[in-house]
């Protein structure tokens, strides 16, 4: 469980659900919450795209192939997945972006990545934030 600090996105407001098809999540509830457990921090709602998932297994984190034996049906392009903010980092230097659903990012990710460089993918929000 988490403080309710810590359910905020990297907007300021409530942290909202990142995906359930499939079930994202480090607790796997759906959303990007964190906890002292959490030592990778999933904090980024991603959209993934097969860039990303190519530079994830690269890196030794094959987020592609399912495994069933943890339930984890493996992803493909445009599922919603919270990944590890360095990662997120990582594969953006790269080349190899994935969009952020900036609602369902945890303020946490701030840490790792600042707020313009994961507005800078960002899937959620418009440029303009005085329409919202």
């Amino acid at each position: 469980m988490t403080d309710p600090g810590e359910d905020c996105n990297v907007l300021g407001g409530p942290l909202q659900p990142c995906g359930t098809d499939p079930m994202t999540g480090f607790t796997r509830d759906g959303s990007c919450r964190t906890g002292p457990a959490d030592l990778g921090s999933h904090t980024v709602c991603a959209v993934v795209s097969a860039e990303f998932l190519q530079m994830q297994r690269e890196l030794g984190n094959d987020l592609a192939t399912p495994r069933p034996e943890y339930s984890f049906p493996g992803l493909r392009p445009g599922d919603r997945w919270c990944v590890v903010a360095v990662r997120w980092l990582q594969a953006l230097e790269a080349g190899a972006p994935a969009g952020v659903v900036l609602a369902a990012t945890n303020a946490r990710a701030l840490e790792v990545v600042p707020l313009d460089v994961l507005r800078s993918q960002a899937v959620d929000v418009p440029d303009d934030l005085s329409s919202l």
